[in-house]
């Protein structure tokens, strides 16, 4: 919709800095000026913003005052003395989430928000204007590294409202549609019956990119591949958010959609963390965030290259700083650079969330990516869903491909659990489909037993 995109981007935006002082436009820019500098130059700008964060935590955030005599002594260090304070899990946070409010801050003027809560109780936090003004900078900048400006058309496919009444979801779906160009489909309803529907609405509505669930994407894409259809439209990019994105999931989507498909990683407790570039890498937003990787059992810092646990300090969030704040996801740092032009600093990987990751019968850690790269190279199953219970008990979904499936492939998928997990016990169950949790999201790996209790690290 171009004349939709030029009144977002030259009147409504224009509109929105004059008389509610929205600067993230602002943001974007300075931003885009810091993605140039040199790598000391941005350690160093980032080194200032959380020496300024700490300064302001240990003054008025009641969690970190016990900390002001020790940080007098650390004030060249930030980041050692980052190191020294207790890491924040989020089952901590959410018992007792208002030491961390600052103590003249008032709920009342702030934006309250809320995980989505796939993994238990949603976690509920504040934020004032600036930072999430600065998190929507960070997506656009990241959007604008492939060609796409704000105010252009998006098909989004994800979660609808659940919160909402029926007028708020109206008044909700008004606003997408019209103030930010985005028409949004349900991730809920993606099945064989809906694809003609969505497949015509998306070709309606001629978007410049498609943004949503990795899970979504994908199941959108193979049902257009075995049905033999293509959207018909030109596309700059897919973006793939929220969940682990496979490889095998961007190669379906890349010849489904005939487009690039670029990765994004934040989360709603956690900010814009990072972005892919053209070259593929995926740069972090070191101006808006500080994070350490560290072992989930242990909670000591691990070199870069190791995946581990990821923490993550806002560094604009002064109403309701989250130092060291455990996000749930396992992650590695990188020390390479890109030569895409683009300086902030690199992740190597991300293999999802720390729930996903399985405890085997000798004590070690088994990624939930394990069970699906055994999965992804069999033909007898669309899909599939692992929960580990307890250590020594499972349940396996599938979803059967009735044209292909093999009894041999099942025993195959059961032996490489076994090997990989030791003697444990597994109920199977064929299932029609997987549905989507209650935020839109499918998860393929779920661990709801303890990782451990040492350190209290869960």
């Amino acid at each position: 919709m171009p004349a939709t995109g030029f009144w977002i981007r030259r009147i409504q935006w224009p509109l929105m800095e004059t008389f509610k002082e929205n600067r993230t436009r602002q943001y974007m820019s300075e931003m885009l000026l810091a993605q140039s500098l040199e790598k000391e130059a941005l350690l160093e700008s980032q080194r200032k913003k959380l020496a300024s964060l700490l300064d302001h935590a240990v003054r008025h955030v009641p969690a970190y005052t016990e900390f002001a005599a020790e940080w007098e002594t650390n004030r060249d260090l930030p980041e050692r003395f980052l190191q020294r304070l207790p890491i924040l899990d989020k089952t901590r946070f959410r018992m007792n989430p208002d030491p961390y409010l600052s103590r003249h801050a008032n709920p009342a003027k702030l934006i309250g928000n809320r995980t989505g809560g796939s993994t238990g109780e949603p976690t509920r936090f504040y934020l004032d204007r600036p930072a999430v003004e600065r998190y929507e900078a960070a997506r656009w900048l990241g959007l604008s590294w492939h060609g796409i400006n704000i105010g252009d058309p998006c098909v989004m496919i994800w979660g609808s409202p659940l919160e909402l009444n029926q007028q708020q979801q109206s008044r909700h779906r008004w606003k997408e549609r019209w103030l930010k160009n985005r028409l949004i489909l349900s991730a809920y309803d993606m099945d064989e019956k809906q694809l003609d529907t969505y497949r015509k609405l998306i070709q309606r509505f001629r978007p410049t990119y498609l943004y949503g669930y990795a899970s979504a994407l994908y199941t959108l894409a193979s049902m257009l591949k075995q049905r033999g259809l293509v959207l018909g439209i030109p596309l700059k990019a897919v973006v793939s958010t929220a969940e682990s994105l496979y490889e095998h999931q961007r190669k379906t989507m890349e010849e489904a959609f005939l487009a690039p498909v670029i990765n994004e990683y934040g989360a709603r407790d956690g900010g814009m963390i990072a972005y892919q570039c053209r070259k593929g890498h995926m740069h972090i937003f070191s101006e808006n965030c500080y994070l350490e990787v560290v072992d989930p059992t242990t909670g000591l810092p691990l070199y870069p290259g190791e995946a581990g646990a990821v923490l993550v300090t806002d560094l604009h969030n002064t109403v309701m700083p989250r130092l060291r704040y455990q996000l749930g996801d396992v992650v590695a740092l990188s020390t390479q650079t890109c030569d895409c032009g683009i300086n902030y600093p690199l992740l190597k990987q991300i293999d999802g969330r720390e729930d996903d990751m399985f405890i085997s019968q000798q004590g070690g850690l088994v990624h939930g990516h394990y069970f699906n790269h055994i999965v992804r190279n069999m033909d007898s199953f669309r899909t599939f869903q692992i929960v580990q219970h307890e250590p020594n008990h499972l349940s396996l979904k599938l979803v059967k491909e009735p044209s292909s499936y093999q009894p041999a492939d099942e025993t195959r998928l059961l032996a490489g659990i076994h090997d990989a997990l030791g003697d444990v016990s597994i109920q199977v169950a064929y299932v029609d489909h997987i549905p989507p949790s209650a935020s839109g999201k499918t998860r393929y790996a779920i661990r709801e037993c303890p990782l451990t209790t040492a350190h209290g690290m869960e």
